[in-house]
């Protein structure tokens, strides 16, 4: 089990519970591989630097987990599937 942040970009007119909710569902696809969730910060509604499908805001999340490094691509395949995901990212401690 290794350690993982994962930073999410999320739709700007998601309501907090939906960003709530979205962020539980992440962690429960790392949860469904195997891995666990450490703690999961909202860092809010943020200017980004370009616009991403023609929004200049986003909701930024971000999620400290520990899990195996194979699980990592089921859980990418979710995230670019998801409506609600502008961007993410993923970075090893």
């Amino acid at each position: 089990m290794r350690d993982y942040d994962l930073t999410v970009i999320l739709k700007p007119e998601l309501p907090e519970e939906g960003v709530a909710a979205t962020a539980e569902k992440v962690g429960g696809w790392f949860a469904a591989t195997g891995g666990e969730v450490v703690s999961i910060t909202s860092a809010g509604r943020k200017r980004l630097a370009y616009p991403i499908d023609h929004l200049r805001d986003g909701t930024y999340v971000v999620l400290q987990v520990k899990t195996r490094p194979d699980s990592l691509g089921e859980v990418e395949r979710n995230l670019k599937l998801s409506e609600d995901v502008l961007r993410y990212m993923i970075l090893r401690k």
